[in-house]
């Protein structure tokens, strides 16, 4: 979990596939992957989730329906939820806006 902070801070890419990085000093960070719809899941939280190459991320949005982008590969930028991973799920990212790759 430390080295991936630290991979966030730095804003380096972990594969050629996808991306994890903050975008600026607000918190702001930008993945890419595929959105598929949560589903039955042992984490219970969000309503979506984005699979990269290496890590799957939890999702939820006020602001973008995540179901218009579910088999899409995007770009998503959000900010992590606090107090999130729980019982060894993914992070949590709440998604102010989702661009086509």
């Amino acid at each position: 979990m430390r080295k991936l902070l630290v991979l966030l801070t730095l804003g380096i890419a972990f594969s050629s596939c996808s991306t994890a990085r903050k975008s600026g000093g607000d918190g702001q960070i930008e993945l890419k992957g595929t959105i598929e719809a949560a589903g039955m899941t042992t984490y219970q939280y969000g309503t979506h989730r984005l699979k990269s190459a290496d890590k799957t991320y939890a999702l939820k949005s006020s602001t973008v329906d995540l179901g218009t982008y579910e088999g899409k590969s995007v770009t998503v930028h959000g900010t992590k939820v606090e107090g999130y991973p729980v019982e060894n799920g993914p992070d949590f990212i709440n998604v102010t806006a989702v661009k086509l790759q």
